[in-house]
């Protein structure tokens, strides 16, 4: 039975791990290499990490996806920690509605929301803008956040909020001093997987932005191409998923044990 066991988890390893190693291994490849089903390359060359920084901005892409899923992350959490306590903690009448009603946003597939969204952005002057990008991904992931976060604000002991209130504390410092530290688990959790979706976000930042300068990585590895209209470079395109895969590994290795304790908790003992 425990041989069964640990089968089943080696092929679960080798399922989701050998993707990623086999674009390393593609990434280290150069020319007819590419092709060959060698599980490690006879001559190993950093060529195609050079050639992606050199031959266009993606030091730039790099850069703009981190400052624009950074933002998105940073104004999620702020919102969705203020609208939780609202909606977890205080009875008004439509609550249940409106907790529907922010969660049938996240139902709606992009592409039904991106001529709305186009005229939004246009509008307000944000086409092919950071902060356009910022504004459409806080469509896919502020409901998400505010789902979450009102689930364990729910959680937490009407106590501590009672005793609060009999010190004279204010809704606000209630909020920052009491359950923030209390959801701090809970905050990087939704945090990191927040990062994670507006990190891999396509379909809005190809159609909201127009200049190489401007676009994020998935847009850029995406518009990649070779020497010809039928050729692309495949080695550039894995060493450039590599690239951009590294900064979430690590961070999910970093962050692994408040993911744990995020994912784990479910309610506050006294």
């Amino acid at each position: 039975m425990k041989a069964a066991f640990y089968l089943l988890v080696a092929v679960i390893v080798l399922y989701t791990v050998f993707p990623f190693y086999w674009a390393i291994v593609s990434s280290l490849k150069s020319g007819s290499a590419l092709f060959s089903t060698d599980l490690w390359p006879k001559e190993s060359t950093l060529a195609n990490y050079r050639s992606i920084f050199l031959e266009q901005p993606f030091g730039r892409n790099i850069l703009n996806s981190i400052l624009v899923a950074t933002a998105t992350v940073s104004a999620c959490l702020f919102i969705a920690v203020t609208a939780a306590y609202a909606l977890g903690r205080i009875e008004f009448r439509g609550q249940g509605l409106l907790l529907m009603l922010i969660l049938s946003v996240s139902m709606f597939p992009q592409v039904a929301v991106l001529s709305g969204m186009f005229e939004l952005i246009h509008a307000l002057g944000l086409y092919n803008t950071r902060l356009g990008l910022i504004l459409s991904y806080m469509v896919i992931v502020l409901p998400f956040t505010v789902w979450v976060l009102t689930t364990f604000m729910r959680a937490l002991p009407k106590e501590l909020e009672e005793a609060a209130i009999m010190d004279g504390a204010t809704p606000w410092i209630i909020v920052t001093r009491i359950f923030l530290p209390l959801l701090t688990p809970v905050l990087f959790t939704t945090g990191i997987l927040a990062f994670i979706a507006a990190w891999n976000e396509f379909l809005f930042a190809l159609t909201f932005t127009l200049t190489n300068n401007m676009r994020t990585v998935p847009v850029a590895i995406a518009l990649m191409s070779g020497n010809s209209q039928f050729e692309l470079p495949w080695g550039n395109i894995m060493a450039a998923s590599v690239v951009v895969t590294m900064p979430l590994v690590l961070l999910v290795l970093a962050f692994q044990k408040y993911i744990i304790s995020g994912l784990t908790a479910g309610a506050v003992k006294g």
